[in-house]
Parts: C-alpha cells; sequence; structure tokens
C-alpha cells in the first residue's frame, strides 16, 4: 500500500527493524547497570520512565517516516544499498548530532558517544536499506 508515494508497509517495517535493533542493543547487550552509568539516569528515572515505555515506537516510526522522505527525494538512491548509504549519512547528521546535545549539555558520558553513534549507523543504515529495497 502507498501513501504519497511512499511504500507503507516498508516504513512499518523499517520502523520494527530500528525498533527491534534498540531492543537488542539497550535491553540485551548492555546491562542496565552500563547504561546508566553511560546516560547519567539513576534507577529512579528508570521505573518512572517505564510507564512510558508504550510510546517506544514513536522514535523509530518518525525515524522511518524521515528516512522514506528522504530516499524519495533522492532519486539515485535506488535499491537496498542506496538506501543504507542515505541511512548511515541521515544517522551520522541527524540522529547523532542530535543526540549530542545529552553529552554537551546533559550527564552521557563520553564512552557513551561511540555506543550512540554505532547505535544510530546500525538502526539507521538498516532502515535505510529495507525502504531502499522496496522503495
Amino acid at each position: 500500500m502507498r501513501f504519497m508515494g511512499h511504500n507503507v508497509f516498508a516504513i512499518i517495517v523499517a520502523a520494527l527493524v530500528i525498533y527491534a535493533i534498540e531492543f537488542v542493543i539497550f535491553a540485551v547487550l548492555i546491562p542496565g547497570e552500563q547504561y546508566m552509568a553511560f546516560t547519567g539516569i539513576t534507577p529512579e528515572q528508570v521505573e518512572g520512565g517505564m510507564a512510558r515505555m508504550p510510546y517506544g515506537i514513536v522514535p523509530p516510526l518518525l525515524a522511518a517516516i524521515g528516512l522514506s522522505l528522504v530516499i524519495k527525494w533522492r532519486n539515485d538512491a535506488a535499491g537496498w544499498m542506496g538506501g543504507m548509504i542515505t541511512g548511515l549519512i541521515m544517522a551520522f547528521v541527524f540522529a547523532f548530532g542530535t543526540s549530542l546535545y545529552g553529552y554537551v549539555y546533559g550527564p552521557h558520558s563520553e564512552a557513551y558517544l561511540p555506543v550512540n553513534l554505532a547505535h544510530f549507523l546500525v538502526c539507521w543504515g538498516a532502515a535505510g536499506a529495507v525502504l531502499g529495497a522496496w522503495k
């Protein structure tokens, strides 16, 4: 199904890919104590944030919509490789760039920067590949 030239199914799959990869990275590979040390989040803040967990799909969905727009605008980004390259570029300049606010003005540690960059590159690269393949 298409909406305004975008493959809705591909957007949903790309969002789920991002969500799944983030789950593996932040819930399986990185222990909770290590994540709290990286980000400066306290156990109380973690507990308070649990109520917001159902909204966790919103950022990946917005990212997938944004990537779909950029991939469509870049007519030369056809295929999974073009989509992946677009996703990698957007991950670095927008996602990681925006996340640096947590380091510059917030409690995120220097040790979290490479983890966060890798997270965005893997997630957005994979989502871009999905979107590019189903363009």
